[in-house]
């Protein structure tokens, strides 16, 4: 599903410029334009979902796409063997500011407990 309001849909379907890095049939990751580590990528699926909460079992396909996504572009750009983050935020409170799912891989520096 497509919404035609919502900038990572746009951003998806090559609408807006990006600076993509990884995209298929089910994934597009690109830079964050506010980065918070040397490498912070934003994954996202294609398909428009609001939120961690609105996730269903039948999304189990796409969540496994999103997850061996992020593994593979860590052991491409190399911040694999010191660790990463990634993370999803849900809902505003939690920060999330755009409501399609998403995915924050960051790497490349040492990261604090609690994030805060």
């Amino acid at each position: 599903m497509f919404d035609e309001n919502c900038v990572f849909c746009k951003i998806a379907a090559g609408q807006i410029p990006s600076k993509i890095v990884y995209q298929d049939d089910d994934v597009v990751a690109f830079e964050d334009i506010n980065p918070q580590a040397p490498h912070h990528l934003l994954l996202i699926p294609r398909r428009h979902v609001a939120s961690m909460a609105d996730l269903t079992a039948e999304d189990g396909p796409m969540l496994v796409s999103l997850f061996t996504t992020a593994t593979k572009l860590a052991r491409d750009l190399g911040f694999d063997k010191g660790g990463y983050r990634f993370v999803t935020n849900v809902g505003p409170d939690a920060g999330q500011s755009v409501f399609h799912l998403h995915f924050h891989l960051l790497g490349g520096r040492k990261f604090a407990w609690p994030p805060g």
